[in-house]
């Protein structure tokens, strides 16, 4: 007997070759692990002079960060946990005074923070950052 052979025999597939898959995904990995920090640390910034509203004339106190690390409360040098106590006794007394954060343009971003946190946890949520004003031209 002879079979017929069909001019066109369909082939079964019974695997897939995930190869050109594999090649592909690593070359994406591999140009986004290139260009990530590239897009990060490529921007130059440059924190910017802002106007604000008019600071509060009465029923503020000051908290400073002096160019040399000081934290000053109004006018009165004071250590972390003094800064502390006296947060902790004015959030206590009730009055309705507004906190005012001055820091020297040479103190680093981390030690704001770091005082900004010092005060969120004693019971204040709105602290008033003063800036310089903007140059008039």
């Amino acid at each position: 007997m002879r079979r017929k052979r069909r001019r066109f025999q369909a082939e079964t597939f019974d695997r897939i070759d995930v190869t050109p898959l594999l090649d592909l995904t690593f070359l994406l990995l591999i140009a986004f692990m290139i260009t990530m920090p590239l897009m990060e640390y490529g921007t130059s910034i440059k924190a910017p002079k802002m106007n604000s509203d008019k600071l509060p004339e009465n029923n503020f106190k000051s908290i400073t960060i002096t160019a040399k690390g000081t934290i000053m409360f109004d006018k009165e040098a004071v250590t972390k946990e003094q800064l502390v106590e006296k947060l902790s006794q004015l959030k206590a007394s009730g009055s309705k005074n507004e906190l005012l954060l001055r820091a020297d343009g040479s103190r680093s971003y981390r030690d704001v923070i770091e005082l900004m946190a010092l005060i969120r946890n004693c019971g204040f949520a709105d602290v008033i950052l003063v800036t310089q004003p903007e140059d008039k031209q």
